[in-house]
């Protein structure tokens, strides 16, 4: 994720829904003092080759730590920090209401069918395979269960940042939010984890009526609150 105090905006990342690429082309705009998480090695290779910021500022100064949490800190080496698919109610008790109030807070969103898929293979690149419906019942499928529609809603299911983009939309929502956050050009997403992906079919065509119950059920907040459908 990533608080931009240059151009005054927080990335919030959801999984499955090119919000590497997101980040890594959001990157170049980045000034010193703004906060970047750290993403995963072959991803930071392609930040570096693009001559763009890489992870700074993470660590929460000491100074904002409890004594309690500053004894884990100095002893533990247990240090508050921002990190990779952060939710909202955390990135906002640490950079404090007003901060939070005036930036310019946006993630991306996608349908949770076709997210199912994406990280389906992403986890499985290759044979043999579990059946879509074991990989639903197994432990992989909370990185989207624990990294979708709660990192940009609060405690009461409401919607808490100023723009959700769709991924279906990806090109033009993005170029709205950039105008909105005043980055001089348009963003170019580099292809983070796009090869991963050789079966591309429509989700329609992988995902069999078991499944897709288990999908509805999982996601029914996401399917209700932006009308995806099957």
């Amino acid at each position: 994720m990533i608080v931009s105090h240059k151009y005054r905006f927080i990335f919030l990342k959801t999984a499955k829904t090119a919000g590497t690429s997101i980040e890594i082309a959001l990157s170049k705009y980045l000034g010193e003092q703004d906060i970047i998480t750290s993403i995963s090695a072959p991803d930071e290779a392609i930040r570096r080759g693009l001559g763009y910021r890489g992870p700074q500022n993470y660590r929460v100064p000491l100074g904002q730590h409890s004594p309690v949490e500053l004894t884990r800190a100095i002893f533990l080496g247990r240090r508050k920090k921002f990190y990779n698919h952060m939710p909202a109610h955390e990135v906002r008790g640490l950079i404090g209401e007003e901060t939070w109030s005036d930036y310019y807070k946006f993630c991306f969103e996608r349908n949770p069918f076709d997210r199912v898929i994406s990280l389906y293979f992403w986890c499985y690149k290759s044979e043999p395979r579990p059946t879509l419906a074991e990989f639903l019942d197994g432990p992989e499928i909370h990185l989207l269960t624990q990294r979708g529609i709660d990192v940009y809603t609060d405690s009461t299911g409401n919607v808490c940042v100023n723009r959700v983009g769709r991924y279906e939309s990806l090109s033009a929502d993005l170029e709205e939010i950039r105008q909105a956050v005043g980055l001089p050009e348009s963003v170019q997403l580099p292809m983070a984890k796009a090869a991963h992906r050789t079966d591309r079919r429509h989700y329609s065509e992988l995902i069999g009526s078991v499944s897709r119950k288990k999908i509805e059920a999982m996601f029914s907040r996401e399917l209700s609150l932006w009308d995806y459908q099957f």
